[in-house]
């Protein structure tokens, strides 16, 4: 899998789809691909094994959570309402 500096695991793409787009993909992979806290047992060994399915490594619990996060972040009631 190829990779850069800039973009790192999005350089798979090339010059490919541009810059901004790559830069957006590279950050939501490498939040999605990293450990996270358990909800139940504390450890960070939370790791993402499907869409929105999460794991710890330490317990065994099983999760559904965001798409790329373990929890999914709400806005606040001011940026919801026009």
């Amino acid at each position: 899998m190829s990779r850069t500096k800039k973009v790192g695991p999005a350089g798979r793409f090339g010059p490919r789809y541009g810059t901004k787009i790559r830069r957006l993909v590279a950050e939501i992979e490498r939040k999605q691909r990293q450990n996270y806290k358990c909800p139940s047992c504390g450890a960070v060994r939370v790791r993402r094994i499907g869409t929105a399915i999460w794991q710890c490594r330490r317990c065994g619990v099983k999760f559904a959570g965001a798409t790329y996060l373990p929890s999914s972040v709400s806005k606040p009631a001011e940026e919801k309402a026009p």
